[in-house]
């Protein structure tokens, strides 16, 4: 069992930046793939950015690559979300997951595949 908690979203202007947070406990979270979704309203979940084990491997969406950034610590069992010039159409609801039977070095893409799910940060952004 994983228990994932986001925090970090809110309304900001377009161009502006954000820090997603999501703390994790249960499971070791060393030896869990992460990833982070989003779903806006009317939308399905699209998947954001991934990272593996260690953080070695990452993986983004075409739609961001370049404005956010995944990160992880595991001595804080934490993964981040640092968003960059964002747009209004990265209005969503933004959502971590955990998958905990990946292999070290793999970035997991699809919703499926993921075991555990946080409960989600709005994030707003203003044109």
């Amino acid at each position: 069992q994983v228990q994932l908690v986001e925090s970090g979203g809110g309304l900001v202007q377009a161009g502006g930046s954000l820090r997603l947070s999501c703390a994790a406990s249960g499971h070791s979270f060393s030896s869990c793939a992460m990833g982070w979704f989003r779903q806006a309203p009317g939308k399905d979940r699209e998947f954001v950015a991934a990272i593996s084990w260690t953080g070695g491997s990452t993986y983004y969406a075409d739609s961001v690559k370049g404005r956010f950034t995944i990160s992880r610590d595991n001595a804080k069992n934490t993964v981040y979300l640092q968003m960059n010039s964002l747009k209004p159409e990265d209005t969503a609801v933004y959502y971590c997951a955990a998958d905990i039977d990946s292999r070290p070095t793999m970035v997991v893409v699809t919703t499926a595949s993921y075991d555990y799910w946080g409960q989600g940060t709005q994030v707003t952004v203003s044109s």
